[in-house]
Order: structure tokens, then sequence, then C-alpha cells
């Protein structure tokens, strides 16, 4: 309402510089006092983080391994508010993102490198470094001379932050939460803490600082060691390799079976002996191993070794926090059946207390009895010793068929660097209330680029607002082929145009003409908005576009050549967004926009001047100069309506504007008259080609929209 007034009275003043002049202090009224109220988006209410709470248990890690960390720092999270405009008359929308700084601790001895990282299963960090959400990171490998964390030491002070030694951890600095549902989400981490496959003697040695001995044992490609002894932490690995795990005065020995260090127990030396073999049924029928699969990115797996038909017996289950082959779970599976059956018989024996050297874990022989004998328990009492035995299993039976199934993860896509567009665009379905908008476009030049960070400037560079992220990712590349001129009346059937898209996840598709006619495949080309009807692949990356529809939404005036290497973008709803200008930027300032992605080492910038091209309305068409019979020429056009696209037969396009004007500017050799009309003619009567004079004249036909004039449409006529 102020915008008509004041433009009526700047009019009325001050002829059209001032009706322009009130026009723009209207608008800034209107929007002021009657644009709709801004709508909020999701808000946290609490900011505070939960951490882990004491006493939760950090294993000591070796070889490869995926773990989940346990979050041992963090601060409240952090939020973040950016304004972005919802299309002409609606309200503007206030989104809140949030980010996160945070400590998790990785392993309880010191580890060599990270390399993927997972965050509620999805891939947060791919195998090259690269992360797929915006964060900071830092490694601290937990070694007995690392330095506190500078974040930690900010926020906490020096004096009240720890350094950690001896546990290696990672620090996450404003890791943004959008993706995560505003919360620190659950994460796993592919740890490498030693080079290549580890030997459970070596873990061992590792755990007990090398009292632990042993040689030849089996080996994992990872393991995630814990428990309350280094005998609990490695008992289970040793059971599945079959390993004897013997205590004497220097320590834990382990070695394989049948390495029989003591001397057979001589039957002379036996005062009793006693064999009981237990019945099958309680002896299980199938094992099943769940371990850690590195061919299917360290998920569970999980391997079975029966006797007889599936379902057959009880079941025993182990699990492990080891990561190994699928054939090494599978073989680890058989030997812990084939032990079990072989346990099925046990024996005990009495001797004297001078041959009391025996310890629980050593394999012995008896005389008459075949096979070796696990030590399992050892008393002594009444000067006797009491031996209680297991048979010992015999050597590995051949192992094959074991697979890993079907991994399932998510592609490790990098992010790539951000290609920004910016252009100022006659899409009126993108202004708010009135206020001119550019449009902005993004795409990467690799399959993963999923957004950038925007921030905006109208006034040189000398201050910077963030505006929030760009759109879902556009489809976009360059011309690598000429596109001749072209009418914008008909279908253009002979030109084509071959385009090279940014990379070969980008494609077209064709469509109809029904789909045409709805605005289906619009797109840009150099400043030419054109629709294509025709997609045809020639190359991984490269199409060629045919069946054109010309200079659409009034961009006729840039349907002229096009060169090699001019911008194409797809224009679609979903990867335009619509960027606001200042109140206080004038017409023809310059717009420079900021886009910083995950894969861009500097921000990228786009710089557009402003011309109002999205409340400005499209130039009329089909102007006419018909004689009047009266010695004059009578002028008549056809309106085109920014508020509206489709055809309507038998009715006219909608208004689009708050009146109906226009000015038709006449000009010749030594002269120019104007005159503004509300109707879509015009009579250059005789008397006004009498005082003209003769020759040919020139008429320019503008409309004025409510914010901005059209460009003229031109006719010349003697």
């Amino acid at each position: 309402m102020a915008t008509l007034i004041l433009t009526a009275a700047g009019n009325a003043l001050g002829g059209p510089i001032g009706g322009a002049i009130g026009s723009v202090l209207g608008q800034a009224i209107d929007a002021e006092l009657f644009s709709p109220k801004a709508r909020h988006g999701p808000r946290l209410g609490e900011l505070a983080v939960q951490t882990s709470s004491y006493g939760s248990a950090i294993p000591k890690l070796f070889g490869t391994m995926r773990v989940a960390g346990t979050v041992i720092w963090a601060t409240d999270l952090i939020e973040r508010r950016a304004t972005s405009s919802n299309g002409k008359g609606r309200a503007k929308t206030i989104d809140y993102s949030y980010v996160a700084n945070f400590a998790v601790a990785l392993s309880a001895r010191e580890i060599m490198s990270v390399g993927r990282i997972w965050a509620d299963g999805k891939l947060l960090r791919g195998a090259g470094g690269d992360f797929k959400v915006r964060t900071g990171f830092r490694l601290h490998p937990g070694d007995e001379e690392q330095a506190v964390d500078p974040l930690i030491a900010a926020a906490e002070g020096a004096g009240g932050a720890p350094a950690c030694r001896g546990i290696a951890y990672a620090v996450f600095e404003e890791m943004e939460l959008a993706e995560f549902g505003n919360r620190i989400p659950s994460l796993s981490f592919e740890i490498v803490a030693d080079a290549g496959a580890v030997e459970v003697a070596r873990i061992g040695a590792a755990l007990s600082r090398e009292i632990v001995a042993g040689d030849g044992s089996g080996s994992v490609v990872g393991y995630a060691a814990s428990g309350d002894s280094v005998r609990g932490a490695i008992e289970e690995l040793a059971a599945l390799d079959g390993l004897s795990l013997v205590e004497n005065d220097a320590g834990l020995v382990l070695g394989p079976p049948g390495e029989a260090e003591a001397a057979p127990v001589p039957a002379s030396e036996s005062g009793k002996r006693r064999l009981v073999r237990q019945s099958a049924a309680s002896v299980p029928g199938e094992v099943t191993l769940a371990y850690y699969e590195p061919e299917r990115d360290y998920q569970p797996g999980l391997q079975r070794a029966a006797i007889g038909p599936a379902g057959a017996g009880r079941n025993e289950r182990r699990s492990v926090a080891a990561a190994m082959g699928a054939q090494a779970a599978k073989q680890r599976a058989e030997r812990r059946l084939d032990a079990a059956w072989a346990e099925r018989v046990t024996a005990t024996i009495s001797y004297g207390w001078r041959s009391a050297d025996v310890r629980p874990g050593a394999v012995l022989t008896l005389a008459g009895e075949a096979g070796a004998w696990r030590v399992r328990r050892w008393t002594l009492g009444d000067m006797i010793v009491t031996l209680d035995l297991v048979r010992v299993a015999a050597g590995d039976a051949l192992v094959d068929g074991a697979g890993a199934g079907r991994p399932v993860s998510e592609p490790d896509l990098p992010h790539g660097p951000t290609e920004l567009r910016l252009h100022d665009l006659p899409l009126a379905e993108l202004a708010s209330g009135g206020r001119p908008v550019l449009a902005a476009m993004a795409a990467g030049s690799a399959p993963g680029w999923r957004r950038a960070e925007l921030s905006m400037s109208s006034d040189s560079g000398a201050s910077w607002q963030d505006i929030g992220p760009t759109a879902a990712p556009a489809v976009a590349g360059a011309t690598i082929g000429m596109l001749p001129a072209g009418g914008s009346a008909l279908f253009d059937l002979n030109g084509s145009v071959e385009v090279e898209l940014l990379h070969e996840e980008m494609v077209l598709t064709g469509c109809g003409e029904d789909a045409l006619a709805a605005g289906a495949n619009l797109a840009l080309i150099g400043e030419e908005l054109v629709q294509f009807g025709s997609a045809e692949p020639t190359g991984p990356r490269t199409w060629r576009l045919s069946r054109l529809l010309r200079g659409r939404r009034g961009t006729e005036w840039a349907a002229g050549d096009h060169a090699t290497g001019e911008g194409f973008v797809l224009i679609e709803t979903a990867a335009v967004r619509a960027v606001e200008l200042p109140a206080a930027a004038a017409a023809g300032a310059t717009i420079r926009l900021l886009a910083s992605g995950i894969g861009d080492v500097e921000p990228v910038l786009a710089e557009r001047e402003a011309s109002s091209e999205s409340v400005r309305p499209p130039p009329p068409v089909h102007v006419r100069a018909e004689t009047d019979g009266a010695g004059g020429i009578a002028l008549s056009w056809v309106r085109r309506s920014r508020a509206g696209w489709v055809w309507h037969s038998g009715a006219d396009t909608p208004l689009g504007e708050e009146s109906e004007r226009y000015v038709v500017t006449l000009s010749g050799a030594g002269f120019v008259r104007a005159a503004e009309v509300s109707v879509p003619a015009f009579v250059y009567d005789a008397a006004m080609r009498a005082e003209d004079g003769p020759g040919p004249v020139n008429a320019a036909i503008v409309q004025l929209g409510t914010f901005a004039r059209s460009r003229p449409a031109i006719i010349t006529f003697d």
C-alpha cells in the first residue's frame, strides 16, 4: 500500500524520477510493516551434552580394529542462526543449527593412526581422510609425552586440562550436527594400533610388559583387550586357538598344544587314576563365533561349526573382541568344536608331592593313554598332588568355504571443491515481499559434494553476513559446442548444444511437450533461459540437448550465439537458494557471495551486479504498428506477466503488478517524445507525426512494474 501511495505522490511532485524514489521508499515501508512474520525452524531447548560416566572401560587396542569411542569431554552445544527467504509473499524462515566440541577416548595404549570414522552408522570420514560434514579434528596418539589439547585448555584453563598421557583420543572441534538430529552421534573408529597382523603372544607380552612369553601362536587382524588381568584379557583368544597358557615362576607362558615340557607321568607314581567319558548330549553340537569382519568394514560377523545337521544338539556361542578374516574365524569355530568333543574325556590322577612342579595349563602324556592331556586344575593335599586333566584335540582339520558375506557399506565419495553460480534471473517465485533476490546454485566437482556455507557482502567486501547453507546440489557444467542464435516463438528443431557436466553422477533426461509447457527442463546457458525436450548422452559426462525452446521467461534478449565454455545449470526449485538483497543495497550494487565447503581449501567467490531481474516484468510481445486511417499510427502489443508462464488459451495472462502501466518512447531524427498509458495501445496521431517530421520512427514500449521496469520491446515504422 505504501508503495502505491508514495509512487503516485512522487509522480505528481517530481515526475518519473520522483515516482521511482517514492517506489523505493514504499517498498521499504511495506517490507517492514506488512511482510509476513518470520517462521522459526526447530530449536533445541537444552544445549548441555551428556558425557560418559566414571568407570567406563577403555580397551587397549592391537592391530587394526573398529571400536566405539567414549566421550570424555565436551562443551555445551553452540547455537547458530541463519535467515532465508521462502519466496514472494511468504514469511522468512530463521533456521537454527548446532555444532559441538568434544573429545573421544579410543585406546588405553598408544596407537598409530585413525582411518575411517562412522557416525550413526554413516561414513563420517573417508579412507582418504576427508570428512563428510564440516568439523575440526585432531588426534592425540596416546604417547607419554603428548601435550594438552589447545581447545580443552582454552575451555578448562591451563591448570584444569589433562593431557591424558597413555590414552589415545580424538578431539572434534565445531562439528556440525544437523545430519545427526542436533546431537553428538554414536561414533566408531577404524584404528591402526600396530602395523599388520598381531600374534596372541605379542598381545600378552605387551599387556604384561614382556612377562608373558611364547611364540608360534595364532594371530588376528585386530584386538580390543580388556579385563582385570593379563590372563583374563587373552584367555578367550588362547582358548579359541587351542593354546596352552601355563603359569610358572617367571610368569605366563603361551604355547601351542602338544608342547609338553613336563615329563610324562609314570604309572608307577600314580596312586589313583580315573577316566570319565561324558555323554554326547552334554557336548555342543554347534559352535558359533561372533567376531569383527575386516571385509565388511569391521562390522560384526558370525561363523558356525557343527557336527551333524543344523540344530542338532545344543549351541555354544562364543564372542571375541577381535578382527579376523572369515576363514580364520571359521577355523577357530571348528577348533573350539573339536576341543569340546575332545574334552568329553577327562582324567583325574594323584601322585606324590615330590612331582608337584606341574602347573595348570601344562600339556602331559599319560602312560597307557593315547594323545595329549592338558592340566585344568592342580590340587595339593595330604602330601598328594591331584591333577584334573582334559584330552587335547588332535590337529586342525582343513577348513574351506568360509565367506565374509556381502558388505553393507556406504559409498566413500570424496566431497571435492565447490562450484558456485550466482545469477540474477527472472524467477519471480523466489522474490519475497517484492525485494529483489539473486539465485545461488552450487555443486561439486565430485559426486560426494553435499553443501557449502554461504556468506554475503553488498559493500565491496567490507563486511560479510552468514546466510546459511546452499540448497541441494545443482546439475551444472559448461557448453562444449556452439549454439547458434534462435527465436523464442517456436521450437528450435534444428539447433542443438552439447554440454559437459561436472561429474558422471549428474544426469539429464528429456521430456514431452506437456511437461515443457508446464515449465520442465528449464536450464540456463550463459544468460539465456532455455528448455530442452531431448537429452542424449554422448559420453561419461557429456549430453546433447535438442528440441529447444529459446529465450524463456523474457530472456530472448540473450538468445544470440553461444560460444564454447559458457556456463550451464539446470534450474530446479530444490537446487536454487534465494539470496535476498539487503534493503540498503542500491540497484546495480555488486553482490559478492562466498561458499565454503568441506573440500574447499579457500572459500569460493561468486559475484553479480543486482539488476532486479526477479521482480522485473518481461517486455511486451507481438508489437504492431498499423495506420489508423487518419494519418496516424496505432501501436498495440500483448503484455506478459512475471506471475505466471503457462499459456492461457483465450484469456490474458495475469497482470502480476499492482497496476497496468506502460511508457511508450518514440524517437527519430531530431526528436524524442514519451507518454505513459494504462492499456496495451497507443496512437501516434497525425498531429504528432507532423510535429516530429518525416523519417523512420523507433518505438520502445516498457511496462512499469511495481518494483522495476521491463526491458523495452522495440518496433520501427515510417
